[in-house]
């Protein structure tokens, strides 16, 4: 079974991504990212239904991070996103269980919540990285699997185009942290209106797909369609910024990989030149947003010297030494 999420599911967040994490469930496209105003940091519901259980768990121990981070259990109402029969599975396709994290409850068992409310205040988990917004998880299962375990989600597709943004590496410091430094480019040219994400180098028939992943310090990224399904195929090259970039691999992926593709990175480093020196990143975070801020997001998890106002010239290089976090 695959479910399928509605674009009016994905439209209530400024941000999504399938692939930008180090675990198993976002390489294999089983696991979305999605993203709320930052500013509330309210972990809205992305589907309506019933409480079944919350409960905390363990995450990794990070300076950063809380202690524990807690997993929603949401018995999902019927209508609220789509599946198919793909791959094995015994349950009714509607019979469905989301499995959120990253937001410490204020519901509980019983409650009924439809999409928008608030779960709860997000929380900054050990489980993503210092460079990572707050966010929400979110994940499917049938209610006859085994819901608490971490591995068995559902493989996932989401209908809604990302417009590739042709980009040619430079930009302007807009935003710094410990961890990442934020360019001023490419501008969204449409926020709220549609979906955005760096896109790759136009192939030979001068078609560009949105990358989506952490670029190349996460061991696999994805390609998400734009307005025209993907034609990608396994062994399939992408480039990016001028450089081979990775290859379309087989995948979990619902459907017929035509709304979005695996990709293995190739080993590459990034790198961000100013006017005075070479900064080696740990990579670039990939993501589709429709919020006015998009811009490139530099990571750097052993810290950088770089400042607002300063410009940069990002590039892509073939590597002995690629940085992989996981």
């Amino acid at each position: 079974m695959a479910v399928h999420l509605p674009a009016s599911l994905l439209r209530r967040y400024r941000r999504f991504s399938l692939y930008n994490s180090p675990y198993p469930a976002h390489d294999r496209a089983c696991a979305v990212d999605l993203y709320p105003d930052p500013v509330a940091n309210e972990g809205r519901s992305p589907v309506a239904g019933t409480v079944i259980e919350t409960r905390t768990v363990r995450c990794p121990d990070r300076p950063y991070a809380v202690n524990h981070d807690h997993l929603i259990l949401l018995d999902v109402a019927d209508g609220q996103v789509e599946t198919d029969r793909r791959g094995p599975g015994t349950g009714d396709s509607d019979d469905l269980v989301a499995r959120i994290l990253h937001v410490d409850p204020r519901v509980e068992p019983g409650d009924e919540v439809v999409p928008g409310d608030s779960l709860g205040p997000m929380v900054r988990s050990g489980f993503f990285g210092p460079w990572v917004d707050n966010h929400v998880h979110l994940g499917f299962r049938r209610a006859d699997q085994h819901l608490q375990r971490a591995g068995g989600s559902l493989p996932l597709s989401v209908d809604v185009s990302v417009d590739p943004l042709r980009w040619d590496g430079t930009g302007t410091v807009a935003e710094v942290g410990d961890t990442y430094a934020l360019l001023d480019s490419p501008t969204h040219p449409a926020p709220c209106e549609r979906f955005v994400g760096l896109g790759t180098d136009a192939d030979e028939s001068r078609r560009s797909v949105a990358l989506d992943g952490g670029l190349a310090h996460y061991s696999g990224g994805g390609v998400l369609a734009g307005a025209e399904p993907l034609h990608h195929r396994d062994g399939d090259s992408v480039s990016f910024l001028g450089t081979p970039l990775g290859t379309c691999v087989a995948g979990e992926q619902s459907g017929d990989g035509t709304g979005h593709r695996h990709l293995d990175w190739a080993d590459v480093a990034v790198v961000a030149e100013t006017d005075t020196a070479t900064h080696r990143a740990t990579g670039i975070s990939l993501f589709a947003a429709q919020d006015a801020d998009f811009g490139a997001k530099l990571v750097f998890h052993r810290g950088h010297d770089l400042s607002a106002g300063d410009t940069v010239r990002v590039g892509i290089q073939p590597s002995d030494d690629p940085i992989r976090l996981g």
